[in-house]
């Protein structure tokens, strides 16, 4: 049993690939239960959608209202369990045939990027730009920096922005990926850089959120300010 509870959390967390374009029935949200519906109803869609698995949007409206009438399942634990199993198999498998185009890809632009004027890399592998210099001492490990940065993908994909939050994030510099924790010790204040970042120093295999396994980051990384 703990098995398909887990697989079902594993579910959702996922989201409905197959629903793009579907029309949306109308509905009320006055009350607060209604607003509460609708926000698990986003979470769940957007999990579904960040992990691309295939559902049938009213089959699984269905199977969510069967067990909220305490009507009993149309499929025993058995068949609950094999499909679910099925589910998690194509993931794994979908996920690691990505994993490795991106790894190859990866390792090719790298190959090609550390050979261009104004690059630098480090022993690491870590490759880095110096887009303006800035003034003073270089924090080490354990100093708390404030920094300004945005993150994209190899293909120009932004996935995160603390300019367009106009908020500076504060961290300590041993406290991310291991690619950041290098190029901040390489840096001084008022200093920008632009990191490439090989996965090894960033999610590696795992990946994160809106970043695919064995990816390259590339980010534009602006020291404001630190401390001890």
């Amino acid at each position: 049993m703990k098995k398909i509870n887990h697989l079902a959390f594993l579910v959702t967390g996922i989201v409905f690939a197959s629903c793009k374009g579907m029309p949306t029935k109308d509905i009320s949200l006055k009350t607060e239960d209604q607003k509460v519906s609708y926000a698990i109803g986003q979470q769940i869609g957007t999990g579904l959608k960040q992990q691309g698995i295939s559902v049938d949007a009213d089959v699984l409206a269905a199977s969510i209202n069967d067990v909220l009438k305490g009507q009993a399942s149309k499929l025993s634990p058995e068949e609950i369990q094999s499909s679910l199993m099925s589910m998690q198999t194509k993931m794994m498998k979908k996920m690691s045939e990505a994993g490795n185009a991106s790894k190859e890809k990866g390792e090719k632009f790298l190959a090609d990027n550390k050979n261009k004027k104004g690059v630098h890399v480090t022993a690491s592998g870590l490759q880095y730009e110096v887009l303006q210099e800035g003034k003073g001492n270089s924090p080490k490990a354990t100093d708390k920096v404030k920094v300004h940065y945005k993150g994209t993908l190899l293909d120009g994909t932004e996935f995160d922005s603390s300019y367009k939050r106009n908020e500076p994030i504060e961290f300590p510099v041993n406290g991310v990926i291991k690619g950041w924790t290098e190029a901040l010790q390489l840096m001084k204040t008022g200093s920008k850089f632009k990191l490439y970042i090989p996965s090894g120093l960033a999610y590696g295999e795992r990946g994160q959120s809106a970043i695919p396994p064995n990816s390259v980051l590339i980010f534009e990384v602006e020291l404001l300010s630190f401390k001890s």
